[in-house]
């Protein structure tokens, strides 16, 4: 049976419509890109297909076209696809932080950060600086380490700070291992961040844990 013979309640693109993305599994999501199957499989079992086999979603979207277009069900054109799709994700968090607005959800700020890091084999320590009304200035990854730390400086991140002339500034790291838990050396790097930051008057307004769900804020836990 193909999609289009199912119920319309049950199709991807009616539920997207009535319902909201949200709604949708990782496998149908996946299936509006490809557009059809494998010979006899609909685009929902090829998905399913793909994931079962190259996942999980993360995992599988983490390869470069040239890996995605070897992957059955894709090809070249829909590997380029999905690379821009994510591609348009990157800017569209990118643009919320840009736009001249100042932060007000710190969420925002835990969403870009886990955007920008989550991908990386090894671990990066990233910053993202803002002026006095506490608009983005600039975001720069500063350090980077192996699978399981990444040594910080926090002389460099006070100058980087001057440079931009900023008044106030997040950080964020990324866990490889996919557990955002902070680390006892997360807590200490936040602590000398604080303290050397004060020194120049940059205030530190949050550090984040990235990992494979939500990032983890220090400073709603107390630690900053």
């Amino acid at each position: 049976m193909q999609i289009r013979d199912w119920p319309a309640a049950e199709r991807p693109r009616e539920k997207l419509v009535a319902r909201g993305a949200a709604v949708l599994s990782d496998a149908e999501l996946l299936a509006l890109f490809l557009g059809s199957g494998l010979r006899g499989q609909d685009a929902v079992t090829t998905a399913r297909g793909l994931l079962n086999a190259h996942g999980p979603l993360r995992r599988l979207l983490e390869r470069s076209p040239a890996e995605l277009a070897g992957l059955p069900g894709l090809g070249l054109a829909r590997a380029c696809q999905l690379n821009a799709a994510l591609e348009l994700c990157d800017r569209y968090l990118a643009a919320g932080l840009e736009r001249g607005e100042a932060l007000t959800d710190p969420g925002a700020a835990g969403r870009y950060f886990a955007q920008r890091l989550r991908g990386y084999p090894c671990e990066v320590f990233a910053v993202l600086f803002l002026d006095t009304r506490h608009r983005a200035l600039a975001f720069e990854e500063l350090f980077r380490g192996t699978v399981d730390g990444a040594e910080v400086h926090p002389r460099e991140v006070v100058r980087r700070a001057l440079a931009h002339n900023a008044a106030a500034l997040i950080v964020g790291h990324n866990h490889p291992s996919g557990s955002a838990e902070p680390s006892a050396a997360d807590r200490a790097v936040t602590a000398r961040l604080k303290q050397a930051l004060a020194l120049v008057d940059v205030r530190l307004l949050d550090h984040f844990v990235v990992g494979d769900g939500a990032p983890v804020s220090l400073a709603a836990r107390g630690w900053v």
